[in-house]
């Protein structure tokens, strides 16, 4: 299964752009978090759960919105559209970022970023690859299988030996894809 993606423009200003592959600063984490407490309501009501926001840099900025269909199936390319002109609409009342920018809606895909809480719980028995903001033990990059949340730890098998990371520490976490991946998603979609 292939990731979807649906651009949409969104009109406003020029402004001068930050550097390709800038992280995110703490105005951008304020504004994604306040774009996303503005649109969850909707999609959620038209039958979807957005799985990130993020903004990316380079020459025109991108506002990136991956969502998923709540039911469980594939999400299709007129589910992006559908998503793109509800959140546009939005955006454009709302104005919350300053400047041009591209919107894009796309699905997760079968390796999808692992974003929150109940994204570990639910990919519990797969692979991923995880990495933190500070070293544990002298490590920031993590694969294994993960087994599931306990308290505020991400726990995961790794090299035979179970690793409890926090998930305050987790800077971007996504699986791999496998053939246990690909077999889990040919089930649900014959479901």
């Amino acid at each position: 299964m292939a990731h979807l993606y649906c651009l949409w423009a969104c009109a406003g200003e020029s402004r001068s752009r930050p550097k390709r592959g800038r992280t995110n600063t703490t105005a951008d984490v304020s504004a994604l978090e306040r774009i996303e407490r503005t649109i969850a309501p909707s999609v959620e009501a038209m039958g979807y759960e957005i799985v990130r926001v993020r903004l990316s840099g380079g020459h025109r900025q991108t506002l990136q919105v991956m969502a998923e269909r709540r039911d469980g199936q594939a999400m299709s390319v007129d589910d992006c559209v559908e998503l793109s002109r509800a959140i546009s609409a939005f955006l454009d009342v709302e104005d919350p970022l300053p400047g041009s920018y591209l919107l894009e809606v796309s699905s997760p895909g079968l390796d999808r970023p692992l974003v929150r809480r109940q994204h570990f719980e639910r990919f519990a028995g797969h692979e991923a690859r995880i990495e933190l903001s500070h070293p544990l033990d002298g490590r920031r990059r993590f694969r294994g299988r993960l087994i599931g949340v306990e308290g505020e730890d991400v726990r995961v098998v790794v090299e035979g030996q179970e690793v409890k990371l926090p998930l305050e520490a987790i800077s971007s976490a996504k699986l791999v894809l496998t053939d246990d991946l690909l077999a889990a998603a040919q089930r649900r979609e014959r479901t």
